[in-house]
């Protein structure tokens, strides 16, 4: 009886021990997706004071209006259109806006359990990662559409008046930005793979011919079935990787300094 007794003691010693930091874990899981929630208000306030959801519709909607005829509005096909359409775009907004926010949050969390190396390579790759997924929206925002729009209204009949709705017209925008925020961190994938060591930066400038085809395939799925916008995503990857490879040449080099710093370090303190 007494050895059962005891062993009972130490399974749930063991239970014990390992549960307290889950829950820890768990509770800082709850404090930064709360963090997340407040920044993500706070953007979402100051937008809805300026410039307004109406303000943000005239924002994005100013490329299309560009080849539209003078004084032509887009139009509300759905009942609740007007009022679900600028919320939906309020609410992009301030994901947009609350992004470093949000990237910061994540690398709280995730932070203390990475060595001191490993942070000096993820914190300046969070930072590029945002400066690039603002690169791609406002690359979409400023040159992709006005060409897109252009290229579209050549074929437009003359017994054909473009007043698109809009609610297609802002689904069609919003993934247009999701697919240019995203396609643009191929930098950031080629660095993390190269400094992990899942591929080496000679296996990447073999892999560029692949890479091309690879590149025109994914933004002839995400764009719209025009070659302007493919060539507007496909053109940009295929630069990016090449800053990527520049990229990651820099970070290994830099990482494993570190490495060696710190082993170095540790035999130091390890001898005395």
């Amino acid at each position: 009886m007494a050895d059962s007794d005891n062993k009972n003691k130490d399974k749930e010693d063991e239970l014990a021990g390992t549960e307290q930091p889950f829950v820890a874990h768990l509770v800082e899981l709850r404090d930064r997706l709360l963090y997340c929630v407040y920044g993500l208000v706070i953007a979402g306030i100051l937008l809805s004071i300026w410039p307004g959801p109406g303000g943000l519709i005239d924002i994005i909607a100013m490329p299309i209006k560009a080849h539209m005829p003078h004084d032509a509005k887009l139009i509300a096909i759905g009942v609740f259109s007007p009022f679900f359409v600028p919320l939906k775009v309020l609410m992009m907004a301030a994901v947009l806006l609350a992004l470093p926010w949000l990237m910061y949050q994540a690398w709280m969390f995730v932070a203390p359990g990475l060595y001191s190396h490993e942070k000096k390579f993820a914190l300046p790759l969070i930072f590029f990662g945002s400066l690039l997924a603002y690169g791609g929206i406002a690359f979409v925002q400023l040159f992709v559409l006005d060409k897109m729009f252009s290229f579209i209204q050549r074929f437009a009949p003359a017994a054909v008046q473009a007043t698109p709705d809009i609610s297609s017209y802002v689904e069609a925008i919003l993934s247009l930005y999701i697919a240019f925020g995203v396609a643009f961190q191929v930098p950031i994938v080629v660095m993390l793979l190269v400094r992990f060591e899942l591929v080496t930066i000679d296996k990447l400038k073999s892999f560029r011919g692949y890479f091309i085809v690879v590149a025109f395939v994914v933004a002839a799925v995400l764009t719209p079935p025009d070659v302007v916008s493919q060539l507007a995503l496909a053109v940009p990857m295929c630069l990016l990787y090449e800053v990527g490879i520049i990229g990651a040449r820099y970070f290994a080099s830099s990482g494993k300094k570190s490495e060696e710093e710190e082993k170095e370090n540790a035999d130091s303190s390890a001898s005395s």
